[in-house]
């Protein structure tokens, strides 16, 4: 066999992309409660729009998304049917403190949890937990302006201690942040950073980043104290650039383009900045305001690296070229040698083997994919069931090429778990018409449905899938 047999298989989704219930059980509201669908999704995502509490105007989907919080029990016996080895999931950090660093943690919140971890090791399977899934409360982006500010550090820490150790025992696979780097692509959505007139953007996202890199170590270093079988990931948007052309300035901004992607990890991995980031804040004219040991405690890495993967990224050395660019928030040239899906991503299986080789030669360190799949339009027969032969393709390849990359190219692999394992609010556009899943949700893009789970297709294959441990694709 190509894989181990103790290959972690599975799905992921993200606290507020499947909850719902938003303000039950004692919740407060995060920055991502506050994404609405349309067209100023975009504008709010980056801190160019100020958003802060819900309106009239607006439809804001994650209030309600899939209702995971009242049918998680029977959610997770379909995963448990499909033979998931593991659930990557995330707490939502305003369920455990509404405002985020409220004096006690919310009972409830955490009792909402701990059903949910024992739910799953009732079926054998490990939860695989993000702490800060684009999650940031806003009671502190009102009062402190979201991860400029180094109250979160503290803040995040004890929310991070609290949950670590109330789920001793449950949980020991831990991911500090979410795809850490959209912090550089869409402020508010990665730090709850907003953006005023006269405000130095560039320098408020690395301070915001340095707060977040501290916090990440910090935890890290907590997780082995709290308990020594936790093993703690960081988790980058992965996807490698390639250059548009062979002249030299395309693959310099190659090189560039994966160095941007590549900073947050470089730290969390190596444990300190590198020097193309220090003397790209000398350039930019960033200083970053540290507190004493900060240096010293970034050398607490992690134990894993993981990371999402879509498609790969075209770019070059010369504005002109870039007229044409994909649907996602990396800017791109479209590649004219890939396919493309409805929203604009390239679909480029080779492009995973090739990230993993090249994650791989730049830590050493097990990698996991924790996102992967494909957004499509599923159009489901009167009881649900939806023929996604094209998932199945889509994800046969993308599973052959990481297969090659552990039998042929040897590296160390820990698991994957596929993006929007059952269907979810996009965390790009905010439709649910971009469906991921095997299980199909009877949910629309103005929120109406029946909540209705159904399997499709792909659901039976993928069960054959882990079944045969990747070797019937």
């Amino acid at each position: 066999m190509t894989l181990p047999d103790n290959f972690l298989w599975g799905g992921a989704t993200a606290a507020n992309q499947v909850e719902g219930g938003i303000l039950e059980g004692g919740r407060g509201l995060s920055n991502i409660d506050l994404l609405p669908t349309g067209p100023d999704r975009a504008a709010i995502s980056s801190g160019m729009m100020e958003l802060l509490d819900w309106d009239e105007k607006h439809f804001y989907p994650a209030k309600e998304a899939i209702d995971m919080y009242h049918h998680y029990k029977d959610d997770i016996k379909l995963f448990a049917e499909m033979g998931f080895k593991v659930y990557r999931m995330s707490i939502s950090w305003t369920r455990i403190f509404p405002n985020g660093d409220d004096k006690e943690p919310n009972q409830k919140g955490l009792d909402f949890y701990r059903d949910i971890f024992e739910e799953l090791r009732s079926y054998q399977i490990e939860p695989l937990v993000t702490l800060a899934h684009f999650d940031v409360p806003v009671s502190m982006i009102k009062r402190f302006g979201g991860w400029r500010d180094r109250k979160l550090v503290d803040a995040y820490v004890r929310y991070a201690e609290t949950v670590m150790t109330a789920f001793k025992g449950l949980v020991k696979y831990w991911l500090t942040f979410n795809e850490i780097n959209i912090l550089i692509h869409s402020p508010f959505v990665g730090g709850g950073l907003v953006f005023k007139a006269g405000d130095n953007k560039q320098q408020l996202i690395y301070q915001a980043a340095h707060h977040q890199l501290v916090a990440s170590s910090r935890v890290t270093k907590l997780a082995h104290v709290i308990d020594p079988d936790n093993k703690i990931g960081c988790m980058l948007a992965g996807g490698m650039h390639y250059p548009y052309t062979c002249r030299p300035e395309d693959y310099k901004q190659a090189i560039d383009s994966d160095r941007e992607n590549y900073f947050f990890i470089d730290v969390q991995a190596r444990g300190y900045y590198p020097n193309y980031a220090r003397k790209m804040f000398e350039r930019e004219g960033i200083n970053l305001v540290m507190a004493d040991g900060d240096l010293e405690m970034l050398k607490n890495t992690v134990d894993f690296v993981s990371f999402s993967y879509y498609s790969s990224r075209t770019v070059s050395g010369f504005e002109e070229d870039y007229e044409t660019t994909t649907g996602n928030l990396f800017r791109s040239i479209k590649n004219p040698h890939l396919k493309s899906t409805e929203w604009g991503w390239q679909i480029d299986p080779l492009g995973l083997r090739n990230a993993l080789n090249q994650l791989y030669d730049r830590y050493q360190k097990p990698l996991f994919i924790v996102e992967n799949g494909l957004g499509a339009k599923d159009i489901p027969d009167e009881n649900g069931y939806v023929e996604d032969d094209y998932r199945i393709d889509y994800m046969r390849q993308h599973i052959a090429a990481f297969k090659d990359a552990v039998e042929i190219d040897g590296v160390d692999l820990l698991g994957y778990t596929s993006w929007g394992c059952i269907d979810l609010i996009s965390a790009s556009t905010g439709q649910m018409s971009k469906r991921y899943g095997f299980i199909y949700v009877d949910r629309d893009d103005d929120g109406v449905g029946s909540f209705k789970r159904s399997k499709k297709k792909s659901f039976a294959w993928y069960k054959q899938v882990i079944a045969s441990n990747g070797e019937q694709l």
